[in-house]
Parts: structure tokens; C-alpha cells; sequence
């Protein structure tokens, strides 16, 4: 067995029932092999008309209830999530040759949930999310130093920083998981679970 199926679909990951589990195993080997941000995701989103956007975020955590991350909710992709809960993300690991995509709603998190992780942030970045109108146009890159300036003054205790009420974080809960594993000459292996109407995973080998 060569090195590249040693690490995807064998016969002990085809009898994983849970995704979940998969997407743990495959997330710490990432976490080990990937060079920059292993826990970056596309983010893709659509607004009430169902024009697609994406962007690249990073995942915060995720358990059975689903998988998170945090952003300004006056943001284009936090308005568009209010107007449209439905996104997908995708998980690209190049040095594993693996993807992950997952389709699912989005929910916030709850204050204290959000509390907790903000005050994990760095102090410049709980400024950031005071400062930055995310989204919206600058007149010029001083507006957006100053008010960085202004709030770092505000609020000049680094250990007294309240997160702002327009910063939280989505939950995305899956719908469908897809795992996808680099094949020779385009001959890949993947590997679909589809939540069912009794709320159970299934899964399925899908053509490359």
C-alpha cells in the first residue's frame, strides 16, 4: 500500500459511520504536514439574489454540532448570512493531497462562546475588530490607522477589551461531508456522508 492511500480512504476509514471522526484524523495529520494555516477554509456564501462569493477563513473549532469560525457580522459575508444561511466550505491540503467539502447552515454561536474565544485573541486583533469596518470603502489607509490609534486608546488595558456586539461567530451545520483524496492519471477516491431525514449519516463512494 503506497504512502498516499496509507494516509486516506483504506478499510479503516471506509468503516468510520461518523464523519466527524474522518475529518479529525485528516485535520491532525494537516496539522502536522501542512507548511501555512492548516485550518484554512473557502468560505463560499451567497446573498438573496444567489450571487456566490468566497473567501478564504479559519476554522476555530468543531465537535458534532458543526464546524466554526468568527468575523465581523456587518461584514459582506455577515450580511449575506443573514439573508442566506446556507454556505459550503472547502478544506484544500496541498502537501496531503486531500480536500474536504462540506455543505451545510450557518447559526451564530452563542455571547459566551464568543466571549470566551475573543479573549483568546491577540490585543491587536480585539482592537482590529473594533477598528476595521469590514467591507466598507476607505477614503485612504490613515483612516483606518487612526482609528486604530483612537480604540488602542480607548481601550489601552490590554486585559480589558470587550468584544464588540457586530463580532461573533457561525457555526456551519453539515448537510453533507465529502472527502477527497488525489488519485493517478484523475482516477480520485472520494468518500460522500449525506445526514438523512432521521438524522443519521450515510455514505457512499462516489466517481472521480
Amino acid at each position: 500500500m503506497n504512502q498516499k492511500n496509507s494516509l486516506g480512504l483504506n478499510k479503516c476509514f471506509l468503516n468510520l459511520d461518523d464523519p466527524f471522526e474522518l475529518f479529525e484524523k485528516w485535520f491532525a495529520e494537516a496539522k502536522k504536514k501542512e507548511i501555512n494555516d492548516h485550518n484554512a477554509l473557502a468560505l463560499g456564501t451567497a446573498n438573496k439574489e444567489g450571487i456566490p462569493s468566497v473567501r478564504m477563513v479559519l476554522l476555530k473549532g468543531f465537535d458534532k454540532n458543526g464546524f466554526v469560525f468568527y468575523t465581523n457580522l456587518n461584514s459582506q459575508k455577515g450580511k449575506e448570512l443573514k439573508d442566506n444561511p446556507n454556505a459550503t466550505m472547502c478544506f484544500h491540503w496541498k502537501s496531503l493531497l486531500r480536500q474536504i467539502r462540506i455543505v451545510g447552515t450557518l447559526k451564530l454561536v452563542d455571547d459566551k462562546t464568543a466571549d470566551d474565544y475573543y479573549k483568546t485573541r491577540a490585543y491587536e486583533s480585539r482592537i482590529g475588530a473594533w477598528a476595521s469596518k469590514q467591507s466598507s470603502i476607505l477614503k485612504s489607509r490613515d483612516e483606518l490607522l487612526n482609528s486604530l490609534e483612537n480604540f488602542k486608546n480607548k481601550y489601552n488595558n490590554k486585559d480589558s477589551v470587550p468584544r464588540p456586539n457586530h463580532w461573533s461567530g457561525w457555526t456551519l451545520r453539515p448537510s453533507s461531508i465529502e472527502f477527497w483524496l488525489d488519485g493517478d492519471n484523475r482516477i480520485h477516491e472520494r468518500l460522500k456522508y449525506t445526514l438523512n431525514e432521521k438524522n443519521i449519516w450515510t455514505k457512499n463512494l462516489l466517481s472521480p
